[in-house]
């Protein structure tokens, strides 16, 4: 029995074939899974004006879901190696079209508040599952290869929340914003739906990855080696750059003096740069080169944060734009490769890992956007919040001589 399958054994041309689809439906639900973290950073001026909440508030609603995901990721990947990729993907897309629809309906701070926090509950199971599934059907050089193209799934959601929200579906529903969060909704259990046919489509996984019981133990073994330990941390200040940036960039560039259609054009440029990055950098970051790729991805955004807190609105912030691009979406999948690739996890346990991974980074993603919210409150600018960021990302940088320490040392 297999984690991905339905009956039937494929001779090996059929399989190499076979597998660009699962990746395809992972694909899809991934860019749903962007377009729905993405989906409230363009309306944040509306959506403040309509609940009658402060920065600080909205950003605790940013950071909402991951906070409910940090709690879901273990039981989330407990889950996938218990009953397989293909129910649980569908499970978690159901529930990330369920918050994207509740938050349509919410009127006050509390009711919004608890409609993003269900997202925690669909999310992680995304999220931990994707790099499972990718495990089963890719290896080597290609495994790399896959997990950089289903990472550009939530850059492409993100890019079409960012430039099609104000530009088109504000217009389009008479700035009715719940409206345009329905779309989204819609879109997400689309997504779901493809996943459920490509999946079925594609029989038996190449690799057998049985459907286990992965009971605390396992969990404690994983938590005993040192790398899996070390990379928990590190995903944490990951996230919080991320996540900060990610939810904050276009009321960023607003408050540097664009209009809300031009902050959405702008906040696009690094999602973009970071999906042409996430087809090639996780490629290169082979076991003799990864550290040194990490090295350069944290550098570069911790540069760019400086860039961001620094130079001047328009065209001053593209050095920021493109240096965040470089490096926003392949930091994450260079962790993630590094982490089921070490000799203690490995794809039978890819999703215990996975999920133990990102219970530990999302601790980041709420702090990412919750901070900079209340430092803006406080200090009347972002400048603040930015350099907290180009800290981490120098403590990142720093510890990478630690990682290939401690990956050596794995049994």
């Amino acid at each position: 029995m297999t984690d991905l399958n339905v009956p039937g054994q494929l001779a090996p041309g059929e399989l190499a074939s076979q597998r660009w689809l699962p990746l395809a439906g992972v694909w899809c639900l991934y860019a749903a899974f962007g377009l729905n973290i993405a989906s409230l950073a363009p309306l944040v001026s509306v959506i403040e004006s309509d609940l009658s909440i402060r920065h600080a508030q909205m950003g605790t609603i940013l950071g909402a879901w991951q906070l409910v995901y940090i709690a879901a990721a273990i039981p989330c990947g407990i889950l996938l190696d218990r009953i397989g990729g293909r129910s649980a993907l569908v499970l978690g897309g159901i529930l990330m079209a369920a918050s994207a629809i509740a938050r349509s309906y919410a009127d006050d701070y509390w009711g919004f508040l608890l409609a993003v926090g269900l997202f925690g509950l669909g999310g992680p199971i995304i999220s931990v599952g994707a790099p499972k599934i990718v495990s089963a059907w890719f290896r080597g050089r290609e495994r790399g290869l896959a997990m950089g193209i289903y990472i550009t799934g939530p850059g492409i959601g993100t890019i079409v929340c960012f430039t099609l929200t104000n530009a088109v579906l504000m217009p389009w529903a008479d700035q009715d914003w719940r409206l345009v969060l329905r779309v989204w909704g819609s879109i997400t259990l689309l997504a779901t739906v493809f996943w459920f046919v490509l999946i079925t489509m594609a029989g038996r996984a190449p690799v057998e990855v049985t459907k286990q019981r992965v009971r605390g133990a396992g969990v404690v073994e994983l938590l005993a080696q040192p790398g899996v330990r070390l990379l928990m941390i590190m995903g944490i200040g990951v996230l919080m750059i991320t996540h900060g940036l990610g939810n904050w960039l276009p009321e960023l560039l607003r408050a540097g003096g664009m209009t809300p259609d031009q902050a959405g054009y702008f906040a696009a440029i690094p999602v973009s740069l970071g999906i042409l990055g996430a087809l090639v950098i996780p490629r290169l970051a082979t076991p003799q080169y990864r550290y040194h790729v990490l090295r350069g991805l944290f550098l570069s955004i911790a540069v760019g944060c400086v860039c961001y807190a620094t130079m001047g609105p328009g065209i001053g912030r593209f050095p920021g734009l493109i240096l965040h691009g470089i490096a926003s979406s392949s930091m994450m999948t260079v962790l993630i490769l590094t982490l089921v690739e070490l000799p203690g996890v490995g794809e039978h346990r890819a999703g215990t890992a996975t999920g133990l991974f990102f219970s530990a980074a999302e601790i980041g993603g709420v702090a990412g956007p919750v901070v900079l919210g209340i430092l803006y409150d406080v200090t009347a600018g972002f400048g603040a919040g930015l350099g907290l960021f180009a800290g981490v990302g120098c403590a990142l940088f720093l510890s990478v001589a630690l990682l290939s320490h401690r990956v050596k040392q794995s049994p």
